[in-house]
């Protein structure tokens, strides 16, 4: 038998046999739905049943004699993979009747092959993963690198069970940040990129955010009137000024000549960011030239991390095409936007009370209201979003925004923005995806004083002390080779570090877990991959017939059961949108795979057929190892 959920449908023949005794036993009390969990230990079975628990009250009965009665009507004349149902302690508990279920399970494999574990869904959805979306004015930096490589995971693992899955960049061009960026550029003469061109614009950045904020505080403390707490801010920078000069003296020299010139650098930014916002065409040209630059930075950080876009999405272009301006107006016209201190502002509180959608959240905390609009008319990031949001929405059927946890609130008056449109039905569509944040143990980053670690600089000393490793473990294979397997292995452990941790938890990158060889790492799932692989090649040619029944020490049952739940990591992993779901799976799976290699002789089994059906098994684990680091991103590398 061939199935594309070999587990499952044990499971099914499970629930077939007991919904069946339990209709002849207690006719009166079947329930709807049967559940099942794995026991806690394998002489317990393989899948449980705690049913007579949830009927021994309707029946005044014990559930240990409830569950030994429905036992006596179970019949697994048809459940062919199901060897035995036995009661313990109440519950119901089946084994694998396993010649039968190996042989499905490896059959499986070799007929999905790269295609097994990624059973499609029912309903094919169209589905926006927008991600990444880092601002255009440094590189992306360490503290950032979860986010693309979650939202790749994510959109990667969808389109596996059959969705139609669009990436989205969504460029964050408006605003004080960009105008900053491309005033210090212009004030430089629009110089042409030096080395990788994001890493240029993250200099020039943190340099003009310096003297611009040095500037303006040392306006206020001549006035004498500076509070302590400015004063200390001014000393701050002067040493944030004294790292930039020592790390950019050219650059920091010459804007800093360029910026005494000018009377008022932040009304000159101010102008700006307003021209920009207002379209006009000399703005335009010098903030997307800058952004432009930064861009091509980031798709090359981005292409080493095997990351691409369906589509990049330019949030000027929905302020320009009236869409923001059509959205604020058709706020005006609800009864929740109102105005304080010259600001519009929309009444969150309000909103998610009349809409029923505060009895939902799990915080009942007063929601803050949103300013739509500032004193001067500029609107602000969210209300742009709003706009952003409604276009991802008429394209899509779900919308997954891949944002860090600390965007929670913004995210939350977005989606209430929408219900007050006249949108909830819509807003249902639209998940955020928060993560924590990423912990460098004794560094601080801040992108305004220029201190971060960027991803570049990560990736290269990954790939460099996967080579110093790599050339430890297999010195036979020349520079190159190593090269190229230092490559593969450097890129997919930065990967794996990012996407192993539930994403509710802060990741600590460290390199000692990073790039750990012999356990919970990439580098140990693939370095399995590539043993697999080495038995293989060693390997005398299997004969036709795979005998199952031969596989019949422990370690090679634990091993097929393991790959036959392979589907079901991949759907948990989907519906849950969990990517460190599968992450966890393959490590289990390595260390029982590793177990297997240590303690069970292969090419040296003894007869062919035995030969054969370890063989078979091997290869069933490293097509599961593919297929699983593919979720993730992650190259399987041949050798190692």
């Amino acid at each position: 038998m061939i199935s594309e959920r070999p587990f499952d449908e044990f499971r099914k023949q499970c629930e077939d046999v007991l919904r069946r005794a339990l209709e002849h036993t207690f006719p009166d009390f079947v329930p709807e739905s049967i559940k099942f969990a794995v026991p806690p230990k394998p002489e317990l079975g393989d899948l449980g049943s705690s049913t007579p628990f949830e009927l021994a009250g309707r029946v005044k009965a014990d559930a240990s004699a409830v569950s030994s009665e429905i036992v006596k009507r179970i019949d697994l004349k048809d459940a062919f993979l199901v060897d035995s149902a036995f009661s313990v302690g109440g519950y119901i508990n089946f084994k694998i009747k396993f010649p039968d279920f190996a042989s499905t399970t490896l059959e499986s494999v070799k007929k999905f092959k790269d295609f097994y574990g990624f059973v499609k869904e029912d309903k094919e959805l169209r589905i926006i993963v927008e991600h990444t979306s880092v601002n255009p004015i440094h590189p992306i930096h360490i503290g950032q690198a979860r986010n693309p490589i979650l939202g790749d995971s994510i959109a990667r693992i969808l389109a596996a069970r059959g969705h139609r899955v669009y990436r989205h960049y969504y460029v964050d061009d408006v605003g004080r940040q960009s105008s900053i960026i491309a005033y210090g550029y212009d004030k430089l003469g629009r110089p042409e990129a030096e080395g990788k061109a994001d890493h240029m614009i993250g200099a020039i950045y943190a340099v003009t955010s310096c003297l611009i904020e040095l500037s303006r505080l040392n306006a206020i403390v001549k006035k004498g009137v500076a509070e302590e707490r400015l004063r200390s801010q001014l000393e701050e920078w002067k040493e944030v000024a004294k790292d930039l000069k020592k790390r950019y003296p050219d650059l920091f020299e010459r804007l800093e000549r360029e910026l005494s010139k000018v009377e008022d650098p932040e009304a000159e930014i101010r102008s700006l960011m307003k021209r920009y916002e207002l379209g006009e065409e000399e703005a335009k040209h010098l903030i997307r030239k800058v952004a432009d630059l930064c861009l091509e930075g980031f798709k090359q950080t981005l292409s080493r991390l095997n990351i691409t876009f369906d589509s990049w999405d330019w949030e000027s272009d929905f302020v320009w095409n009236s869409s923001v301006k059509k959205v604020v107006e058709k706020l005006r016209e609800t009864p929740y936007v109102f105005l304080e201190d010259e600001a519009l502002k929309f009444d969150a509180e309000k909103t998610a009370r009349d809409f029923k959608v505060k009895e939902k959240l799990q915080d009942k905390s007063e929601i803050p209201p949103l300013t739509l609009l500032r004193g001067d008319g500029t609107t602000l990031y969210t209300t742009r979003d709003i706009a952003y949001s409604i276009w991802k929405l008429s394209k899509a059927d779900l919308v997954i925004n891949v944002v860090g946890m600390e965007q929670k609130l913004p995210q939350l008056q977005l989606k209430l923005a929408l219900y007050a449109l006249g949108l909830g039905d819509k807003a249902e569509n639209l998940i955020h995806y928060g993560y924590n944040l990423v912990r460098l143990p004794g560094y601080r980053m801040s992108s305004r004083r220029g201190r971060y670690v960027t991803l570049d600089e990560v990736m290269d000393e990954s790939v460099e002390r996967a080579f110093e490793e790599v050339s430890k473990r297999s010195p036979q294979l020349s520079t190159e080779e190593r090269r190229q397997i230092a490559e593969v292995v450097g890129i997919g452990a930065i990967r794996f570090a990012f996407v192993s941790v539930d994403p509710s938890k802060p990741v600590v990158f460290t390199w000692d877990r990073v790039l750990n060889f012999e356990r919970n790492s990439s580098p140990y799932i693939q370095y399995t991959y590539a043993r697999a692989g080495s038995i293989l090649r060693k390997a005398p040619v299997k004969t036709e017939v795979f005998r199952s029944e031969l596989l019949t020490k422990p370690i090679e049952r634990e091993l097929v059961v393991a790959v036959s739940k392979f589907p079901e990591v991949v759907i948990e992993a989907s519906e849950n949108l969990k990517p460190n779901t599968i992450a966890e799976y393959l490590v289990s799976l390595s260390d029982t795979f590793n177990s297997f290699y240590n303690s069970t002789p292969v090419i040296k089994a003894g007869s062919e057929d035995l030969v054969t059906a370890r063989l078979t098994l091997v290869e069933g684990v490293r097509t599961v190892i593919k297929n699983g680091l593919n979720l993730l991103g992650i190259e399987a590398p041949e050798r190692m």
